[in-house]
């Protein structure tokens, strides 16, 4: 994606996306949505940041192998012993369906070579295992999933944090243009006052699990 500015563009420079962010945060602490600002030491530079937990469908095709052998066993024992362990193999049966729940921290960054923000987020479970690009994946919501990998939707990736130096998963900005001019165009049109951040967070956030409250929408407008 090309640096040049349009007019009615879909870029923005650094003062404009900081601006952007500190209303977005003001209305994050009214509504105790979780988002902050971390600088970085040493550095005049730094991100919007959010954890979210989100219970995931578990992959089970080892515990579905753990219930085959339970239930098969079942079959050898005597009567006596069986209703424990049916009792035991319901409780796995219950794990199995039981859903994951993984931690996702997001980070919205500012790129200076797309002078646009990224998303950046990665992933783990609770007891602290970061979670495989292949796992993302089977976590995107299946008409996302479906969409971003037609050529060239297949934007997420793993890539080093440019602030941090960690690999991080990201959704590549090359499509940003494709639905942020529009909805630009559209503001200026009707002379309409629209955060970029808010705008934009909408639509990639929940490809990856973000959900933006609709009360960003309407409480928050672009800066002066």
């Amino acid at each position: 994606m090309a640096g040049e500015r349009h007019s009615s563009s879909c870029y923005l420079d650094e003062r404009t996306f900081r601006h952007c962010c500190q209303v977005f945060l003001q209305h994050s602490v009214t509504i105790q949505d979780g988002w902050s600002w971390e600088e970085i030491k040493g550095a005049d530079e730094g991100f919007m940041r959010k954890t979210v937990l989100i219970p995931v469908r578990s992959d089970t095709s080892h515990h579905h192998d753990v219930c085959s052998v339970q239930t098969e066993n079942t079959e050898s024992l005597t009567e006596e012993l069986q209703a424990d362990v049916e009792d035991e193999a319901a409780g796995v049966q219950a794990v199995c369906e039981s859903p994951v729940v993984l931690r996702y921290e997001y980070h919205v960054v500012y790129s200076s070579s797309y002078q646009i923000p990224v998303l950046y987020f990665r992933v783990s479970t609770l007891d602290g295992r970061s979670v495989s690009l292949e796992e993302v994946w089977s976590n995107v919501h299946p008409n996302y999933r479906q969409r971003l990998r037609q050529e060239p939707w297949d934007t997420l990736t793993q890539q080093e944090h440019p602030l941090l130096g960690q690999p991080f998963f990201m959704l590549h900005p090359c499509r940003t243009e494709e639905f942020m001019k529009p909805a630009l165009d559209l503001a200026q049109s009707q002379h309409k006052r629209l955060n970029y951040i808010v705008t934009w967070l909408s639509v990639v956030g929940p490809v990856v699990g973000l959900d933006v409250p609709l009360s960003y929408i309407t409480a928050v407008s672009a800066p002066d």
